[in-house]
């Protein structure tokens, strides 16, 4: 997949699970990683992870529901490494639990966390590649943006806007050159699905009583298989698509 040699790409949720990988993945076919997250610590493991591997990456710890903070991220990392080309939203958070038992705390922080960042990043992102006529978004959604869930009205609903904003925000940059995509993952091994659920089999056998399937291809999915999703569309191989959701869940939306 050629166009990711040399690009300078900033990857929000950096610090874990889907980000890391992501980050990992683009660092090996050449990206420059600019690696955000609010935890220092756990982007200091990224940075050793990539270094182990040959590969460098700068961090930049930032609260990306803050817009400001975000715009200031962007004039540092343009500083330090040059004109931004892709832009990855993976950072994210969940509660889950009945719509009655969720906290106004909780509501807003998924709203801001997966829904404002989300926002912060793209329109950051937007001023700097629009003018220059090139770059490429991705947004890290979920397939419970797609479809009811039980016991993750919240995160779904936070999802769901993430997913309209990106699509939209698609529109908008077309016509300078600027492609804006989603990868909805399903149920992927991560430590947030870990917190989430302490049987995961559960998720790939289904639940009825939940109105939820199981999963098809019969396994939960692996940070790497969103990754390389993720590389697909930042690369030359997607130049024409655009304003696209592709789902990474092994069939367990039955799209």
């Amino acid at each position: 997949m050629n166009g990711i040699d040399d690009t300078v790409t900033v990857i929000t949720g950096a610090a874990s699970g889907i980000g890391r990988e992501v980050a990992a993945d683009l660092a090996r076919h050449g990206a420059r990683i600019a690696a955000v997250d609010i935890d220092p610590d756990g982007l200091a493991t990224t940075t050793h992870r990539l270094e182990a591997e040959g590969h460098k990456a700068h961090t930049f710890t930032t609260d990306i529901t803050d817009t400001a903070e975000v715009e200031a991220l962007f004039d540092r990392v343009e500083t330090l490494l040059g004109p931004i080309t892709t832009a990855i939203s993976a950072a994210g958070a969940l509660t889950t639990g009945p719509v009655t038992d969720c906290t106004d705390h909780h509501w807003h922080r998924m709203i801001a966390v997966n829904a404002t960042g989300v926002f912060a990043v793209g329109r950051a992102a937007a001023r700097r590649m629009g003018p220059r006529g090139h770059g490429s978004l991705v947004t890290i959604a979920s397939n419970a943006a797609g479809i009811p869930r039980s016991g993750m009205a919240a995160y779904a609903a936070s999802k769901a806007a993430a997913v309209a904003f990106t699509k939209s925000l698609g529109l908008e940059l077309a016509p300078l050159g600027v492609r804006c995509n989603v990868v909805s993952p399903g149920s992927t091994d991560t430590p947030m699905l870990r917190a989430m659920t302490p049987e995961p089999q559960t998720l790939v056998n289904g639940e009825p009583e939940r109105f939820k399937v199981g999963i098809p291809l019969g396994r939960l999915g692996r940070p790497e298989d969103v990754a390389t999703a993720v590389r697909f569309l930042v690369s030359d191989a997607a130049r024409h698509i655009t304003m696209h959701e592709l789902y990474v869940d092994g069939g367990a939306t039955l799209r």
